[in-house]
């Protein structure tokens, strides 16, 4: 099974993109940094904000996906320019996976319309991924890389990643200091989080988030 066959049988007509929590009937959404108290508190690799973001990323991350379950990390690198930003891509993925993995990393080029109104008609996501296990990568470096997306923190992942749970049949997505998506296909998948981390929930989501597990 590849990501988009997984896709299209757990989770059909979900497009993999930020803002998954908007996108399915079952999930929620997490803030992750919450608010710093001083302007530049943000601003270096130690910071309150930043460890706090770590902290809550990694836990939510370790709570979600076993050490034996089957995932699939899903890495899209938008291409707008012809293949000039896919030059380095695979740089994304070996510095934080096992060396034997590395030859196992799928690629897909997938072809999508733009908005209306733009000036090209189509632009090209190239998704890298890889189906392992949670401790087959450095998913803790992985995430911090994640979360420094927007803080001029090295290193540093520009591109979306998304983890998905084959066994649980979930996703996982930080879409950057902020926050993150989890979306699930049934809610009792997710439920011991929900209860565990119900404070960490974005409020502004935090109605209909309920409702679903109400």
């Amino acid at each position: 099974m590849n990501v988009t066959d997984f896709m299209r049988e757990a989770f059909p007509n979900v497009k993999l993109e930020p803002g998954l929590f908007y996108s399915w009937d079952i999930g929620m959404r997490f803030e992750l940094g919450g608010k710093w108290t001083n302007e530049d508190d943000e601003k270096y690799p130690d910071s309150p904000y930043l460890n706090r973001c770590y902290q809550r990323t990694i836990t939510l991350f370790e709570a979600l996906h076993n050490p034996e379950d089957d995932l699939f990390i899903v890495i899209d690198v938008y291409d707008y320019k012809n293949g000039k930003n896919i030059k380095r891509q695979l740089v994304n993925f070996p510095r934080y996976v096992e060396k034997s993995f590395v030859n196992k990393i799928k690629h897909q080029k997938i072809r999508y319309p733009y908005s209306e109104g733009a000036e090209e008609d189509t632009y090209d996501i190239h998704r890298f991924s890889l189906k392992c296990k949670r401790n087959d990568f450095k998913y803790k470096a992985l995430l911090k890389a994640i979360c420094n997306h927007d803080m001029g923190v090295r290193p540093a992942i520009y591109h979306p990643v998304y983890f998905i749970n084959i066994h649980k049949r979930t996703i996982f997505h930080v879409y950057d200091d902020r926050g993150c998506d989890l979306l699930a296909t049934a809610p009792e998948a997710i439920r011991k989080i929900y209860e565990t981390y119900n404070n960490w929930i974005l409020d502004y989501d935090r109605a209909e988030i309920d409702q679903v597990f109400a």
